[in-house]
């Protein structure tokens, strides 16, 4: 597959109430994905541990990039499988009931007749956002009840924002609920900025926040920083999580070295003699 130059920025945050960060995140080009645990007691911070270990072990490993939708499904359904086990681990040592679960979205690069598209694929409510020409547009679709609604047009968009079910999830990993994933296929030219995040940012700074802070923000890191800090500075109700991934052109012979460029531009800036 012909190499894609990617610059990326993460960020993260246990936010203002929760105790615990049950978010995770795996930053390792081309593979990244933001995980957003749920079940409190019942460790979700273990579930969406497990889904970025083994998305790491594929980003390890490589990846036939021509067989990029059943990689993925194949890693998730060994995520799950190791939830379970950790369930039934946790249940035979006297936990009654305890379920650990995650939501997943994933974005990898793959091809398709010859060229290079990106890859997205969701479970749960973490969403997938592309950014392009200055427009910011929602690609995945929430796993949740309030969807679902907004779907059947029972409620609307604004309603879904106060509904008391608005956390309700219908997919995600672990559980009994659907372990299927949605796939989504783009082309790079049609998403020059990508963004996964938790409902931790999604759930507290609306849609035009996001994409003023991905206008103004021309590094990505700057960019996954500032929306982080949004929604904790919004309330942060919810741990918050978000990763961004900018498509700058062909891969160059030298490595991005996010922490090399990070002092060159301090240097520039006269933070460092």
């Amino acid at each position: 597959m012909t190499g894609v130059e990617l610059h990326h920025g993460a960020a993260t945050d246990v936010g203002l109430v929760r105790e615990v960060n049950e978010d995770a995140f795996l930053v390792a080009p081309p593979v990244f994905v933001v995980a957003d645990g749920m079940g409190g007691h019942d460790r979700g911070d273990i579930a969406s541990a497990i889904v970025v270990e083994e998305f790491r072990r594929l980003a390890d490993a490589g990846y036939d990039p021509a067989r990029g939708p059943a990689v993925v499904a194949a890693t998730l359904l060994g995520a799950q499988a190791r939830i379970a086990a950790y369930d039934a681990a946790q249940r035979a040592q006297g936990a009654r009931d305890f379920h650990a679960g995650t939501t997943a979205v994933v974005a990898l690069l793959i091809e398709q007749s010859g060229e290079p598209k990106w890859l997205l694929a969701n479970l749960g409510d973490s969403r997938v956002y592309k950014y392009n020409h200055g427009r910011l547009e929602q690609v995945s679709v929430d796993h949740s009840l309030v969807q679902d609604l907004v779907d059947a047009g029972t409620i609307i968009a604004s309603d879904a924002l106060v509904h008391p079910e608005r956390h309700v999830i219908t997919r995600a990993l672990g559980g009994s609920g659907s372990t299927d994933a949605d796939y989504f296929v783009l082309p790079l030219s049609a998403a020059e900025r990508l963004v996964l995040c938790s409902d931790g940012v999604s759930g507290m700074i609306d849609d035009q926040h996001i994409e003023g802070i991905l206008a103004a923000a021309e590094d990505p890191r700057d960019a996954a920083d500032q929306m982080v800090a949004a929604a904790v500075a919004a309330g942060g109700k919810d741990n918050a999580t978000a990763v961004v991934v900018d498509v700058v052109g062909l891969a160059a012979e030298t490595p991005y070295d996010s922490e090399r460029q990070r002092v060159s531009l301090e240097e520039k800036l006269g933070a460092l003699p």
